[in-house]
Order: C-alpha cells, then sequence, then structure tokens
C-alpha cells in the first residue's frame, strides 16, 4: 500500500510492506568513486573504453559489461576474476550512505535481504567496511540466470523471504536495478540523484536520514507471523 500526505511544505509517502530488498553498491554503501577507480584500471589493462563502461554498467554484473564492452574473443571468466580481485583489494573510500545502518537496523530482520550484481564476498566485505548490517538473504548475480536488468534476483530473493512480489519494497539507485526492481512487480524507490523514463513517478530519496519505520504485529492467529511495517519517506 502506498499513501501521500503533505503537511505544511513537508510531504511524505507512506509505503506499507513485508519485505525490503536492497541494492549494495550506490544505495547502502557510497563506493562510486571505489568503482569508477576500478574499472579505469581494468579498462586500462584490456583496452576498453573506461567512459562508456562508467556510463552503462552501474549496477550490471561485470560479465555482462565485459560481454558488451570487451573487445572480440575476451576471456569473460578470467576477466571478471581479475575484476574481484582489484575490487576487493580497492577499501579506500568506502562509506555508508547516511542513515544506511540505523535503516537497516529498524526493520525485522527476517524481512530483508541484499540484492546485488556483486559478487557475495566483495559485497559482505564491502557492507563491513562501511559498517551496515549485512542482512541474512543475499542474492548475487551468480544465483540467477539473467542478471539485472532482468526481475530474477528480486523474484529469487522475494521466494526465499517466503513473500509476495507485491508486498516488497525495493531500494535502487542505477537504472539496470531500478529496471529489474519494477519488472518484479515490486514497488520501487530510488536511492540518489539517478533519472530517466524509468524513474518517472518513483518515490525518491537523498538517503536514509529521514526515513522512519512503524513496526506493525501481525494479529494473533495470522497466516503469515512476520510483522508488517510502514516506511514513511521524505518527499
Amino acid at each position: 500500500m502506498t499513501t501521500a500526505s503533505t503537511t505544511g511544505d513537508v510531504g511524505i509517502t507512506s509505503l506499507t510492506a513485508r519485505a525490503v530488498l536492497f541494492d549494495m553498491d550506490g544505495t547502502l554503501v557510497d563506493s562510486t568513486a571505489v568503482v569508477e577507480q576500478v574499472w579505469t584500471a581494468f579498462a586500462a589493462e584490456n583496452g576498453m573504453d573506461a567512459r562508456a563502461i562508467i556510463a552503462t554498467g552501474h549496477g550490471v554484473r561485470a560479465e555482462d559489461t565485459m560481454l558488451r564492452h570487451g573487445p572480440t574473443g575476451f576471456d569473460v571468466v578470467a576477466g571478471a576474476d581479475r575484476l574481484f580481485d582489484l575490487e576487493l583489494a580497492a577499501v579506500d573510500g568506502i562509506v555508508p550512505i547516511p542513515g544506511a545502518r540505523a535503516f537497516v537496523e529498524s526493520l525485522p530482520a527476517a524481512s530483508i535481504a541484499l540484492v546485488t550484481s556483486a559478487r557475495r564476498a566483495l559485497a559482505l566485505r564491502r557492507l563491513e567496511i562501511a559498517d551496515v548490517p549485512a542482512p541474512n538473504v543475499v542474492v548475487t548475480a551468480a544465483d540467477v540466470e539473467r542478471g539485472k536488468p532482468a526481475p530474477d534476483c528480486y523474484l529469487l530473493a522475494a521466494e526465499l523471504l517466503g513473500i509476495d512480489p507485491a508486498d516488497a519494497i525495493v531500494f535502487e539507485d542505477a537504472e539496470a536495478g531500478i529496471a529489474a526492481g519494477l519488472a518484479a512487480g515490486m514497488r520501487t524507490v530510488v536511492v540518489g540523484s539517478h533519472e530517466s523514463e524509468t524513474t518517472r513517478g518513483l518515490p525518491r530519496i537523498r538517503d536514509y536520514r529521514d526515513v522512519t519505520v512503524t513496526v506493525h504485529d501481525a494479529a494473533p492467529g495470522a497466516p503469515d507471523p512476520r510483522p508488517s511495517f510502514t516506511i514513511a519517506l521524505p518527499l
């Protein structure tokens, strides 16, 4: 359920759900500078156009980006392993999106998942560096046949959480991830400044500092004993 209200100059959008699915880079963790630095170095090593990669690769799994931008015959498997090594070593400058830790901790632990195009070890490492709690359910691009912008990863996360996609809210910052959340039939909140035809009309937040959560306990005897919750987003 989505409702909107306005008090004076302050507007609030309220979303009621049973699960929240988070992207990682740019959504919980600010790693933009690190990601661009690593891809620039990788592109230079392999004769690729770093600017084209950075313009189109955010939120997309590395293998798909390499297939799109790599030279003919490029070894995608070896390339992905090399990129992973570079990413795992690049830790300077990784910080949390403001308010991310408190927001994640305010949600029921059994109702959240991480859905990322990064490898699992890298995602957990970046969350650790940024001091943002890692959800118990983590879905990566390696867990599905098709990566973002296909909806597969978000649908799998909903399945693992045992909830209907319509009862989930996605927080995403990149075009591919936003498209994936919408294609999965989930309400999608844009984190940050990305704008496109895809984001038109979607709720948007700069960060999580003014986002609040109200948890509603399940009624006695309800089929799903997990609580629902309402997230209030500043407009």
